[in-house]
Parts: C-alpha cells; sequence; structure tokens
C-alpha cells in the first residue's frame, strides 16, 4: 500500500483501567483511541468540533472493521497512524494503522466508514468540494469499492439473547450511543452466553484458555439513545480447530429494529504461550445448540 501523505499520528498510554480480565487492553478502546485521532486529523485541516457546529454537519460512523495483530497491555504506548483513504457521495473511508511505540511492532489495522449527517434533520448530505480539498492528498481515491458486509447465516435454535438498557455512561455529545459501545454490549453478550452454557471466565482461566477476538466488523444501523431497552442475539457458525464466528444483533426491544450487527472472528488461544490452541470437546458439547 503507498504511504499516507497527509496522516497524522497520535499516541495513547495505555492505562491500567483499560485492561481487562486476561491483562489486554480491551477491545473497545482500540476504537476510542481511532475516534480521537480521527477527531484530531479532522482538526487538524480546519475541521475541528467549532466548526462542524457552526456549518450544522457531523460524521458518523457507520461501520467499523478491525483486526488485532498483538494485544496491548499496561504500560504499553500505542501510536495510531491515521489517513482518509476515500470520498463517495455522502461517506468517507478512513483507515488507520497502529504500532507498538519503540519497536514499532505492528498492534492492528482498521477502517471506518463515515457519512457526513446534517445536525438539524440527521440526514446524509453530499460532502462539500471545500472539505474534500482540505482532507485531500495523492493518494486519496474518488471512491474504492467496499467488501460487503459478510452474510450471516440462518441462526441456530439455541440463539442466545440478552437484554440491557442504555444507560447515561453509554451516551456520546452526539447524544446516542457511542460506536465503541456497541463492542461493550457484544463482550457483556460474550460472557452471558458463557456463563449459560457452563464456561463462566473462571473455568476458562482455570483451564489455562484464552478466547480473544481477531477480527472484529460492526455495522452501526440506527442510533440507539438513552433508556432504550435493548437485546443482543449471538450464535456461533464457521467452527474450526482453533477459530470460530460469532455472529451479532442488537436491537431495540420497542419495535424491533435491528441498530447494529456484528461478526467477530474468534481464536481460542493456550493463555501460558499465548499461541492459538484447539477448542475443547468439551467446550464445543456445551454450546452446540448455539451453533449454526
Amino acid at each position: 500500500m503507498t504511504q499516507p501523505l497527509a496522516s497524522l499520528e497520535r499516541s495513547f498510554r495505555v492505562r491500567h483501567y483499560e485492561c481487562d480480565a486476561y491483562g489486554h487492553v480491551n477491545h473497545a478502546h482500540y476504537l476510542r483511541y481511532m475516534q480521537e485521532t480521527a477527531f484530531d486529523a479532522s482538526a487538524a485541516v480546519g475541521y475541528d468540533v467549532a466548526r462542524y457546529e457552526a456549518i450544522g454537519r457531523q460524521w458518523l460512523v457507520r461501520e467499523t472493521d478491525i483486526t488485532y495483530l498483538r494485544p496491548l497491555v499496561y504500560g504499553d504506548t500505542v501510536i495510531v497512524k491515521t489517513w482518509v483513504a476515500d470520498f463517495r457521495r455522502v461517506r468517507s473511508r478512513r483507515d488507520y494503522a497502529l504500532h507498538l511505540a519503540g519497536s514499532g511492532e505492528p498492534v492492528a489495522t482498521a477502517s471506518s466508514e463515515w457519512v457526513l449527517l446534517d445536525s438539524d434533520t440527521l440526514r446524509p448530505v453530499t460532502i462539500p468540494l471545500e472539505m474534500i480539498a482540505a482532507f485531500h492528498h495523492p493518494g486519496v481515491a474518488a471512491g474504492a469499492r467496499r467488501d460487503p458486509f459478510p452474510t450471516t447465516p440462518p441462526p441456530p435454535p439455541g440463539i442466545f439473547r440478552a437484554r440491557r438498557r442504555v444507560e447515561w455512561r453509554d451516551i456520546d455529545p452526539a447524544q446516542h450511543v457511542n460506536n465503541a459501545n456497541y463492542l461493550a454490549y457484544v463482550e457483556e453478550c460474550n460472557v452471558a452466553v458463557a456463563v449459560a452454557h457452563g464456561w463462566p471466565l473462571s473455568r476458562l482461566m482455570a483451564e489455562g484458555i484464552g478466547i480473544v477476538a481477531r477480527r472484529y466488523r460492526i455495522e452501526y444501523r440506527e442510533p440507539a439513545l438513552m433508556d432504550d431497552e435493548l437485546e443482543v442475539t449471538t450464535f456461533i457458525s464457521d467452527v474450526k480447530r482453533a477459530t470460530a464466528v460469532r455472529h451479532y444483533g442488537i436491537y431495540r426491544v420497542a419495535d424491533g429494529a435491528l441498530l447494529a450487527r456484528a461478526h467477530v472472528l474468534w481464536v481460542f488461544v493456550d493463555l501460558a504461550t499465548g499461541r492459538p490452541c484447539r477448542i475443547p470437546a468439551a467446550f464445543l458439547s456445551a454450546f452446540a445448540p448455539n451453533v449454526a
């Protein structure tokens, strides 16, 4: 890939509260690092939050695709590089490369699809030519081909369902659930489905097994708002020796609207070595009703 000419980098030191029970940075925090870097990159070319407010426009994330290459742990410093990859009529794709400070070791690669909205109507609007010019560099394409979101297979009889209500802490200044919090909803569902099938975290860790995400693809359809009751559904497909795909849907209970969906490749790892390991037969047997 050609090195972007108009990229911006920002560093983040991993804080202890950003780490999960494995001692790794929680998946949702990578999206938060990316979002902050995107805001800084926009401000660097003259489009900060105040200017967007003045012109009555705002960007909304439509889809995120992130591949995790190595876990971040407490004390690490990650460098996030971002650049605009292309523009379409109302959309723009922003790419990211994350690497470890000092060694330069790759941490993750990602892209996010943003849609420009009218702040009053919340409807998509054409990206102005002057905005395109501000972000433009020779590597920006007019509109590269998008890979379609993966097809979701028919769910099994044992599809798992969990409910939660949107809380104050989930809402961002745009008055809806922040895009990174959907990953938190998905991970809470993971914990619940594991417990429901007899494999709580305590059992996994006692057997020296971790389940970590290799790649997340999440598509945002409609915003979730304060006090919405949500139902998160999940089931498994494409089970291999050490990997499986989990599918998720996040629905608003009041009207059944699909707010977001996710396609996640999970890898089973040996906690002692960090290397992929075979999925235990007992695990597969317990989860059989949840497998498509």
